[in-house]
C-alpha cells in the first residue's frame, strides 16, 4: 500500500459521509498517473502554493493602498488568513481539509492591483466585465505554467470560482471557504482599519459586538463556533441566522464607513487612473506586452490579453510600469 492509498483510506474511515474524498474527484481536464506520496487535493494544493500567481500576492492590496506600516494585510495575507478560517471548520465538521485549503489558497490568484479599486476600473473597461473570482478560475485552467495551467482538480476550481457571488460551490469544502472568505476579511478589515486611523473601536456597531465579541478574536471564534452548530451533521454548511445577521450588519457597517473609500479617495483615484492608462495603452500597443500575452492576444483577442497582463501586475509593478510609459526620466544637470 502506498501513502497515498493510506491516506485515501483514512478519509474514508474518519470523514464525514458529506465530505469528498480525493479517491472520488472528478478527475483533471489532462489526466495524469497517481502520485505515491499525495492525495489528488494535497498535488493541487501543492502546486497553487509553488504558483508565481501565488506569490505574487504579497505585492497586492488587501484594503489600504500603500499602507505605512508592517502589519497591514496583503492579500497573501489575506489568503492565509481565509485558509486558516476554513481549514478549523473543515476539520470540525469532518470535511476534507486537503480540498479546503487548496480552494482557500487560490481563492483569489486572479485579484487586480490596488485590491477591489482595480477591479472596478477593469470591470467598467473590458467588455462583459471583470470578476476576480471567474479570472483566479483562469488564472489556474490557462495562464500559469507557461499557458499549460495547473491542471487542478474539478472540485478545486469550482470551488475557486465559487468561493464569492450568488452560485454556491458544489462541494461543501467549497463552502467552508466561502464563509470564511467573508468572516476573514471582514475582521481584518476593521482591524486594519483601526490601525490606520480610519476607525475607531467605539465607532463599531454596539449590537454587533454584544453578539459576536468585542475583540477581534472574540468575533472570530464567535462566527466560527456559530458555522460549526449550525452545519455539524447536516449537508449543508451555513452560519446561524443570528450571527449571520450581524455578520451582514458589521459588513453594511463596514462599506459606509471604509469600503466607500472617502476616506482615501485621492489615492483610489490615483490607482483607478493608473489602471486605465496601462489598459488604453496595450490595447493600442499591444506588441509591447510579454510573449505569452502577445499569444493569448493572437488566440483570443486583444482584449483578453490586457485583461490577463494588467490584472496579474502586482501593485508595485503596476507603478512603476506606469512610470516607465507615461513619466518622462530625469536627467542630472538639465534645468
Amino acid at each position: 500500500m502506498t501513502i497515498r492509498e493510506r491516506l485515501e483510506q483514512q478519509e474514508r474511515s474518519t470523514l464525514s459521509p458529506y465530505a469528498k474524498l480525493s479517491c472520488e474527484t472528478k478527475g483533471r481536464e489532462k489526466p495524469i498517473s497517481a502520485d505515491d506520496m499525495r492525495t489528488e487535493f494535497q498535488r493541487d494544493r501543492d502546486r497553487i502554493v509553488h504558483c508565481k500567481s501565488f506569490r505574487r500576492l504579497k505585492g497586492k492590496t488587501q484594503v489600504f493602498i500603500s499602507p505605512q506600516g508592517d502589519h497591514y494585510r496583503t492579500r497573501l495575507t489575506h489568503t492565509l488568513e481565509v485558509t486558516q478560517v476554513a481549514r478549523t471548520i473543515a476539520r470540525a465538521l469532518q470535511l476534507n481539509e486537503d480540498l479546503t485549503e487548496a480552494i482557500a489558497m487560490g481563492h483569489d490568484l486572479g485579484h487586480t492591483p490596488f485590491g477591489h479599486v482595480g477591479e472596478d476600473a477593469l470591470d467598467r473597461m473590458i467588455e462583459g466585465g471583470f470578476q476576480h473570482r471567474v479570472q483566479s478560475r483562469r488564472v489556474v485552467e490557462v495562464l500559469e505554467h507557461g499557458g499549460e495551467g495547473l491542471n487542478l482538480t474539478w472540485e478545486v476550481r469550482d470551488g475557486i470560482e465559487h468561493h464569492s457571488g450568488k452560485v454556491r460551490p458544489q462541494t461543501l469544502e467549497g463552502c467552508c471557504v466561502h464563509l470564511a472568505d467573508r468572516i476573514a476579511y471582514i475582521n481584518h478589515d476593521i482591524d486594519d482599519s483601526i490601525r490606520g486611523g480610519v476607525l475607531r473601536a467605539e465607532d463599531l456597531p454596539a449590537r454587533s459586538l454584544r453578539t459576536l465579541g468585542q475583540t477581534h478574536g472574540q468575533r472570530m471564534g464567535t462566527m466560527i463556533a456559530s458555522v460549526v452548530r449550525q452545519s455539524e451533521g447536516k449537508p449543508d454548511v451555513a452560519m446561524e441566522p443570528a450571527i449571520w445577521d450581524e455578520l451582514m450588519a458589521l459588513r453594511e457597517f463596514m462599506f459606509e464607513r471604509v469600503y466607500s473609500r472617502d476616506w482615501a479617495a485621492n489615492e483610489s483615484e490615483k490607482a483607478k487612473y493608473i489602471i486605465e492608462a496601462l489598459v488604453g495603452y496595450y490595447m493600442e500597443n499591444p506588441a509591447q506586452m510579454p510573449n505569452e500575452y502577445l499569444e493569448i492576444a493572437y488566440r483570443e483577442g486583444t482584449q483578453r490579453a490586457v485583461c490577463d497582463y494588467v490584472a496579474c501586475m502586482t501593485d508595485a509593478f503596476a507603478v512603476k510600469t506606469f512610470q516607465r510609459l507615461f513619466i518622462p526620466p530625469f536627467f542630472d544637470g538639465i534645468g
